[in-house]
């Protein structure tokens, strides 16, 4: 979400390299009579921030980043004024890397300024923070703005282990004006780090955070983590009350990252209940897709098809939005491909993902605002740029660079039929908040079904591979290996005689992942009688062999629960799917399903 006024300023921070140290910076500290102040001009509870009650220990002198030349590991400043006991960094780190505070300096760009805890993340990684928690051009003088991003861990740091091997961050930027500046204006981004990708809910935290960040000074930081160090642990498939600065949050964490979780109207479930591995609910998403409703279908298609989407917009708040949100539409299919919910040219990655002479890799998401990335990127075959025609300066809902806003491909034609009703009450709801909120909702749930229903007529053929069922299945006597297991409550009809079941009633294939395994690593399931690790036997059952002709035959027989504009158009379709790799994991893992449900 962006807020702003005034008029764009002429630097273009995309434009500046880090090419030296910075100079030493002296920070003051806060205490705790800080955050009690700003508890009670913010009138929250000093019980419900969980305010520590001895004064907060000094650090000394904190530097910037170094020169990136060098090839050593950097550990960032940590944020001064406070340091938290081992014990409740590592329970904060359950939930988070840590806080960093990047600043915008006129002679190197965006330097970290501090970190908490202490990281010695790379050279590199340190550079994409930086770069990744500003907006790669400027759009206004004056507000703020939420976005996140996805970047590779290089590793070399201290912390928790990440779980895809990527870190999340989500960033508050802040810019007004400030005469002790040259350049006239402060710049400040603070950025939340973690390990899970749970977009609804840190970018809320993030957001709330850096407000009171930059309102109350590091006081807040303080209280933020005793907070985050408070909470139970995030097991999957939980719905957990995060108590948080005077407020608490009802939050469902998914079963796996490629469940689809619930999406429901805040009115409907509270203000702050949050299903976590969704896309931001605000800005209402119908307004940011707004030059492409009626490509909405095309565009889906080219998702689930793995085809690379180039998504270009005017600030990192809506490409990151749209892309977390067109990630959600693939479930529950599961995510073979790479991400980028907003990318910048000072990324690492940058030569191999933005290559003019190379095709994209298939499936990638790049959410970009640079018009010099959207040059380099023209060879790609699909195009998204977001955002309304305006004329004037640009701003989060206007163009004046870049590609026009809409849908471009070169490639895709349409296999399967819009939803014209759906499509005249989007275009309806335009213009007005209420009805653009409720149509988003109604809008992820038409393409998540059309994702399930792609799945139907392959879980029915699926049935035929089965093996055949043992006659009784002790499921009260498993105990899980040490990532999580399926749930068996719905396996109890394995045991009577009858038919073998359909994969849809199995375990949530989605929960099992052998080259992506699931987060939560540490929680397990348990049975009432547990049985030694060494008496597992590696499963001996398996599905029989996928055969594309007899599955396009059982599809010509059976149809398709998509509307089709025709039946070649149907098997076409298919065809291309069945070569995804998309597809490849998703048999992986109705394999590993069946393993676990028949194997021995």
């Amino acid at each position: 979400m962006t807020r702003k006024s005034g008029h764009p300023e002429e630097v273009d921070i995309g434009s500046l390299t880090i090419s030296r140290a910075g100079q030493q910076h002296v920070v003051e500290s806060s205490s705790s009579s800080d955050v009690e102040q700003a508890i009670r001009q913010e009138n929250i509870s000093a019980g419900d921030i969980g305010i520590p009650h001895q004064p907060s220990r000094i650090r000394p002198k904190a530097k910037t980043m170094p020169d990136v030349t060098t090839n050593q590991p950097y550990a960032a400043p940590s944020i001064l004024g406070f340091a938290m006991e081992p014990e409740k960094v590592q329970k904060m780190q359950r939930w988070i890397i840590g806080l960093v505070v990047v600043n915008f300096d006129l002679d190197l760009g965006p330097v970290i300024h501090s970190i908490y805890p202490d990281l010695a993340f790379s050279k590199e990684t340190n550079q994409n923070i930086a770069f990744s928690s500003f907006p790669d051009s400027l759009q206004f003088a004056e507000g703020v703005m939420d976005h996140s991003f996805r970047i590779r861990d290089s590793g070399t740091r201290s912390g928790p282990a990440d779980i895809d091997g990527f870190i999340y961050g989500f960033s508050h930027f802040t810019q007004h004006r400030d005469s002790s500046s040259k350049r006239g204006y402060l710049q400040r981004s603070f950025v939340l780090l973690t390990q899970h990708a749970y977009p609804a809910l840190f970018s809320h935290i993030s957001a709330k955070l850096g407000s009171l960040h930059n309102s109350h000074g590091e006081a807040m930081l303080e209280a933020a983590c005793h907070n985050i160090a408070s909470w139970s642990d995030p097991t999957a498939g939980s719905t957990v009350e995060l108590g948080f600065l005077g407020s608490v949050l009802r939050v469902q964490l998914p079963q796996d990252l490629d469940e689809p979780q619930l999406s429901q109207i805040a009115s409907d479930m509270g203000e702050h209940y949050i299903p976590a591995s969704l896309a931001p609910a605000s800005p209402a998403i119908l307004a940011q897709l707004d030059a492409a409703l009626s490509h909405l279908w095309s565009i889906w298609e080219c998702l689930v098809l793995c085809e690379p989407l180039l998504i270009y917009a005017p600030s990192p708040s809506m490409t990151s939005q749209v892309v977390w949100w067109l990630r959600d539409l693939l479930r529950p299919i599961p995510s073979a491909t790479d991400f980028r919910p907003y990318f910048t040219i000072h990324d690492d990655e940058y030569p191999a993902l933005v290559n003019p002479r190379i095709r994209p890799k298939s499936g990638l998401l790049l959410g970009v605002t640079n018009p010099f990335v959207s040059t380099e990127c023209s060879h790609w075959p699909h195009v998204l740029s977001l955002g309304r025609e305006s004329s004037g300066r640009a701003d989060g809902a206007g163009h004046v660079a870049g590609p026009a806003p809409g849908w471009t491909t070169k490639t895709h034609k349409r296999y399967i039929s819009k939803d014209r009703a759906l499509l005249k009450r989007m275009e309806n709801a335009r213009g007005h908040a209420v009805a653009e909120a409720e149509l988003s909702h109604l809008i992820r749930r038409h393409f998540s079904s059309r994702t399930t229903s792609l799945l139907a007529p392959l879980n029915r053929y699926l049935n035929t591979l089965l093996p055949s069922a043992p006659s009784s299945l002790a499921v009260t006597s498993i105990t899980p290996s040490p990532s999580p297991s399926p749930s068996l409550t719905s396996l109890s009809s394995l045991s009577a005689p009858g038919p073998s079941p359909s994969l849809m009633s199995l375990p949530n294939s989605s929960t099992l992942s052998a080259s992506h395994p699931p987060p939560h690593s540490s929680s397990s399931s348990h049975s009432s009688r547990q049985v030694p690790p060494d008496s597992f036997k590696k499963p001996t059952a398996r599905l029989k062999p996928f055969s594309q002709t007899a599955f396009l035959a059982s599809l010509k027989a059976g149809g398709a629960a998509l509307p089709f504009k025709s039946a070649a158009k149907q098997k076409e379709f298919y065809q291309r799917w069945l070569k995804t790799p998309a597809f490849g994991m998703w048999l992986a893992r109705q394999e590993e399903v069946v393993g676990r449900v028949f194997g021995g």
